[in-house]
């Protein structure tokens, strides 16, 4: 006997401008369901999750939610508040946090009466203290959300949506900074919840995930549903199949033998900023032709590492060695000047400058190159060629190169980046979760270029919470926990899930 259906979309349809982000989607989500909503980065996942949600208003069809009572209920397009009056809950893929507010302030914003006398604070941070626990989700509660590293901001994310004890729940990319013991512990709270009745909507790049937790696949492409399958039917080939139209080979590491140093890490030192753990004396040496894999769950010490690597920060203690010189300044532009290609884990806070157009990001880098800028004029037409033929090999979608690059989707930015940063075949790379939030065959491109850029004499920094990224990619494996870096010859997730949670393996 089917399950009552709790949610139908019905011919949504959504355009930006020449561009029809979603076109005439129908989709129905069942009580005590999972649904797994996958496609490429610019397939229409989030777009279509947004006028669920009431951020966009469709240019064509409508939401429709069951008021359990045998009937269903029209939503009005474009208010939120109807989506999270109806019992909708959604942990977007960027944050929505105030930084200004602390973590339990965070959590209630917009869950309370807007004229409520009083706040029973106690029995608040009592529920969240709880839902920490269930979830495996722990993040101070007093601290303020602008002190925390990006792991713990998506954390409070999933705990803001869950407080509201929503029955359908949205998830876009929520594990991407998890260990895999707390992604399991997550999928499993959540698995119990969903047995007493939750219905939940799942975007994911990680097929593991897909497989595991999903009842039900649905696949967009290029804003159309293209097909559904019962996930236990489902295998990953078939899965990659429908959302690329083609096979897809995922990169494989061949066998190298290192080269020449080219950085080296002696015993440093560096505080972190707000919550966040510094480096405790970390030491470490990548050489030319190698992947050093750096694991971790977020805010272990990985901003600081990147920070040093880019130029915006020098340690406190200890040497930082680069092609044999001696780091004793911070400056991103000798960094670069030097050879250092930088792909930063915040691509829209420090990756891109959003108000500016996709060609002039593409460029930010070469401005000294008079090919660009000659006498403090732009190329315009060197510019235009440069971001045509970028995007034609990183495959950058959207709305054309003079639009601004907010408009570009996520993982679109991000490609944005690689094109612009592996442009340059820097001697060193720092991948600063270079795959995150990226489809299955982008993030393969990804893995491909990076070993390229290896077989080219090039040494890669990879800092990832994607174990499975790690363990394709990385030479050797280095686990970052508290400020510590601990190297492994382990290839076992379970122990390195272990050691990135400060546990022995």
């Amino acid at each position: 006997m089917e399950k009552e259906i709790v949610l139908a979309l019905r011919g949504l349809t959504k355009r930006f401008g020449p561009v029809t982000a979603a076109d005439d989607i129908n989709l129905t989500l069942h009580r005590g369901e999972v649904l797994a909503l996958l496609g490429e980065n610019g397939a229409g996942k989030t777009t279509l999750m947004n006028m669920l949600f009431g951020h966009y208003t469709p240019d064509a069809g409508h939401v429709e939610v069951s008021d359990f009572k045998g009937g269903m209920l029209r939503l009005p397009p474009g208010h939120p508040q109807a989506a999270i009056d109806a019992g909708i809950g959604m942990v977007h893929q960027h944050f929505t946090l105030a930084e200004n507010l602390n973590v339990v302030d965070n959590i209630l914003l917009g869950a309370e009466p807007l004229f409520a006398f009083r706040r029973d604070q106690k029995a608040a941070r009592e529920k969240v203290r709880k839902l920490m626990e269930d979830t495996g989700l722990h993040v101070p509660m007093g601290a303020r959300v602008g002190e925390l590293s990006v792991g713990e901001r998506q954390r409070v994310e999933i705990l803001k949506a869950l407080f509201r004890e929503t029955r359908i729940l949205v998830l876009d990319e929520p594990t991407a900074v998890l260990t895999p013991q707390e992604a399991d512990g997550l999928f499993a709270a959540l698995s119990a919840i969903v047995k007493r009745g939750l219905s939940v909507i799942f975007i994911s790049h990680k097929m593991r995930e897909v497989l595991s937790f999903s009842d039900r696949i649905a696949v967009l492409r290029h804003g159309v549903k293209v097909g559904e399958m019962a996930t236990e039917d489902a295998d990953r080939a078939a899965i990659a199949r429908m959302m690329v139209g083609a096979e897809t080979v995922q990169p494989e590491r061949d066998s190298l033998v290192p080269g020449a140093p080219i950085l080296a890490f002696e015993d440093v030192h560096l505080r972190g900023e707000g919550a966040r753990a510094g480096l405790k004396g970390a030491s470490f040496t990548l050489h030319e032709g190698e992947i050093l894999g750096i694991a971790g769950v977020s805010g272990n010490g990985q901003t600081a590492l990147a920070q040093i690597i880019s130029g915006l920060a020098v340690p406190e203690r200890g040497a930082v060695i680069l092609n044999g010189t001696p780091v004793t300044a911070a400056s991103p532009a000798a960094m670069i000047a030097a050879g250092v290609g930088r792909i930063p884990e915040d691509r829209h806070h420090d990756g891109v400058i959003s108000a500016m157009s996709v060609a002039e990001n593409m460029v930010l880098e070469r401005l000294d190159d008079p090919e660009i800028q000659n006498r403090g004029f732009l190329n315009k037409p060197a510019m235009k060629a440069n971001a045509e033929r970028l995007s034609r090999e990183y495959d950058v979608r959207g709305p054309g190169i003079s639009a601004r690059a907010t408009l570009l989707s996520g993982g679109n930015i991000q490609k944005l980046i690689l094109a612009r940063v592996l442009d340059r075949a820097p001697k060193l790379i720092l991948a600063n979760q270079p795959t995150r939030g990226l489809d299955f065959g982008a993030a393969g491109e990804v893995g491909r270029r990076l070993l390229a850029a290896r077989r080219e004499g090039a040494g890669v920094i990879l800092i990832s919470e994607d174990l499975d990224e790690i363990l394709q990619l990385a030479d050797r494996i280095l686990v970052m926990h508290s400020g510590q870096l601990i190297e492994t010859d382990s290839r076992d997730r379970a122990a390195i899930g272990l050691l990135m949670a400060g546990q022995a393996a």
